[in-house]
């Protein structure tokens, strides 16, 4: 599956056929081929890009090595593909003209950290949902969470209170609006997890 390095810009809308369709900003490359695997040499194949500049001082000399390889500039973010017949080669660039409007790609990314939460906000529990009969402070509480005697323990899994968001989330089958190869952006529809400035991976 070929696919691309990219940062998320924001959210925008387009007016396409009389409706407004919410989409997402994404600034897709220019990625440098940093690394070119082989089935002989590393037992499978797969192509390496480097993403986003970043200063000589910010980076590990093992890095800093590893990209004198290739000549490629210096690159905060790496990532293999596996493109199936590339011709590509060590030092070639890759941009967002590889993608074209009304085709579908996956994208992944880490999604929004918010921190410990109740079962409300991280299951969507409905809670008592009224403070009648007594319930005092009982509206957001989780309410029984095992048996009796019997299994006389709490089985694993049970949804409840705890860490929210932070975790790899991928979104399949978003709809390419538009290309914009001068400024390397990509607009997609609907929403992409993550924060804005965060990287994603955009694959087909």
């Amino acid at each position: 599956m070929s696919g691309i390095i990219g940062k998320k810009i924001g959210m925008t809308s387009l007016f396409l056929e009389g409706k407004n369709i919410p989409c997402t900003l994404i600034e897709a490359g220019p990625c440098s081929v940093t690394q070119i695997k082989t089935i002989e040499k590393d037992g499978y194949s797969s192509i390496q890009l480097g993403f986003d500049h970043a200063k000589s001082k910010n980076i590990t000399k093992s890095k800093s090595g590893h990209l004198k390889k290739s000549n490629s500039p210096i690159k905060k973010k790496f990532k293999e593909f596996t493109w199936a017949n590339s011709t590509l080669k060590l030092g070639d660039i890759v941009n967002v003209d590889h993608f074209s409007e009304g085709e579908y790609v996956d994208i992944s990314g880490i999604s929004k950290g918010k921190g410990f939460q109740g079962v409300v906000k991280r299951h969507g529990f409905a809670g008592v949902g009224q403070s009648t009969h007594g319930q005092h402070n009982r509206l957001r509480a989780p309410g029984s969470i095992g048996a009796a005697s019997y299994p006389a323990r709490v089985f694993k899994g049970m949804r409840m209170a705890g860490q929210t968001g932070n975790k790899k989330v991928k979104v399949i089958n978003l709809l390419v609006l538009k290309v914009v190869p001068e400024d390397n952006v990509i607009l997609v529809k609907g929403c992409v997890p993550g924060p804005k400035n965060s990287y994603v991976i955009i694959q087909k």
